[in-house]
């Protein structure tokens, strides 16, 4: 209970000639006696805190970058008319900065016996669970000398969900795709085990191609056409040890990994292919098996949303017996990690074997675009400095990237803005080429 009258009451009490009031109560109360009768009738019609009936409704997840509306119906039971101020209460992260105290406060007045509804936006900026259960309502009188304040439990969780901003790349790699699985009229070969159909030999082709017992039975020469092989078996590994915390630009290493496993996710599953999802650092973070292609994606997007890097060294030994033990029988392993060097060199490589002997393997890494820039730096001693450790950084990259293709591994080092649709390109071009 908030005594915001006893304020009122004073300063009225100090403009009173000095002699005409004893400073103690019951001065105030024998001179002041309206006043304080005013006061204790405000308090008394003020509607009670406790007795109020709070409920919550909406959207229980939204998309990075969206909002996302949370419903509060307050019930007066009491048979006076609440007038009163309302803070809803979510963690910071939940607004965009500057905004949260116009989003989470609300005036708001509900007559004796009845609801309202307040309804407060959120736009988060970090992915996870957002999550509230307090709500302070402080009812006045009709006068506002006196307030009742009180605080309610009322929990709600808003599961933040990934952008998933690399989506506007999927209707052109479907189009590929469709060319694949020679559903167009450009039909293309590739060397897949599955045969398709026969059609007429044009200059161009491969002549291994050639079916030479149909081109006896008809005037013109015939060549098998091949569409990719279906119900494959896709593992997207995320790397989520120390590595995947650096940010690029504006979002960790992580985020931008995971907006290429969505994409690749979407894609993969349109193609026929079955999509698995291990998420590891030092033990199992998320793990996503089974699922049908029309709950591929979604299932990802959930088991991503409260995925955090972990301040740890990956255990590269345990990542490969974890994808074995998930991967049992010939896959594509999509190891999305970093390319420096002495986590590759010292972890990776020494178990990579044990991968690429059962799995065609694919390792994906975030390039940051600052080190191109700087490059390219010129001008001054330091830029020339900044120049020289970039092009260090890169020569290191790239002697990593070309000991794992050594390994038959292979390799999609791009930017953020470029990973997503260079690693459904990667995936593509292994399908076609009957690698998978």
């Amino acid at each position: 209970m908030a005594f915001t009258g006893r304020a009122a009451l004073l300063a009225a009490l100090g403009s009173l000639p000095v002699g005409l009031w004893d400073p103690g109560w019951s001065g105030i109360l024998a001179v002041n006696a309206p006043l304080a009768v005013a006061c204790a009738c405000d308090f008394a019609l003020a509607a009670p805190v406790r007795r109020l009936g709070l409920s919550r409704s909406g959207d229980a997840s939204v998309r990075l970058g969206e909002g996302a509306d949370v419903t509060l119906t307050v019930t007066n039971p009491s048979g006076r008319p609440l007038r009163a101020q309302l803070r809803d209460a979510w963690p910071p992260s939940s607004w965009e900065p500057g905004t949260e105290v116009a989003a989470s406060r609300h005036r708001l007045t509900v007559p004796a016996g009845e609801r309202r509804r307040v309804t407060t936006r959120l736009r988060p900026t970090r992915r996870g669970d957002r999550r509230t259960d307090r709500v302070t309502i402080r009812s006045a009188g009709p006068l506002g000398l006196f307030t009742r304040q009180g605080t309610h439990r009322v929990p709600w969780t808003v599961r933040v969900l990934p952008p998933f901003t690399s989506r506007k790349h999927l209707p052109a790699k479907l189009a590929r795709l469709r060319e694949l699985d020679g559903r167009t009229s450009v039909l293309t070969r590739g060397e897949g085990t599955e045969f398709d159909s026969l059609r007429e030999y044009v200059p161009g082709d491969d002549t291994r191609s050639i079916d030479w017992r149909a081109t006896a039975r008809h005037a013109t020469v015939a060549v098998r056409t091949w569409r990719p092989e279906r119900d494959r078996h896709i593992l997207v590994v995320l790397d989520t040890g120390r590595t995947s915390a650096g940010r690029v630009g504006d979002v960790p290493r992580l985020d931008a990994s995971m907006d290429a496993a969505l994409l690749l996710g979407a894609l993969a599953s349109r193609a026929g292919d079955r999509v698995d999802l291990l998420a590891f650092d030092r033990r199992v973070r998320a793990l996503v098996q089974g699922r049908s292609a029309r709950d591929v994606l979604p299932s990802l997007v959930t088991a991503m949303a409260t995925l955090e890097p972990e301040l740890v060294e990956l255990d590269a030994r345990g990542l490969t017996a974890t994808a074995l033990r998930t991967a049992r029988r010939r896959s594509l392993i999509v190891l999305l990690t970093s390319l420096d060097a002495a986590p590759v060199e010292e972890g990776l490589l020494p178990v990579l074997s044990q991968l690429t002997q059962r799995h065609t393997i694919l390792v994906a890494s975030v390039a940051d675009p600052y080190v191109a820039r700087m490059s390219e730096a010129r001008g001054d001693t330091e830029a020339v400095y900044e120049a020289a450790a970039a092009a260090q950084a890169q020569s290191e990259r790239r002697r990593t990237a070309e000991q794992l293709r050594r390994h038959g591994v292979t390799v999609v080092d791009e930017t953020p803005d470029n990973l997503a649709p260079a690693l459904a390109d990667a995936y593509l071009a292994l399908k076609a080429a009957g690698r998978l």
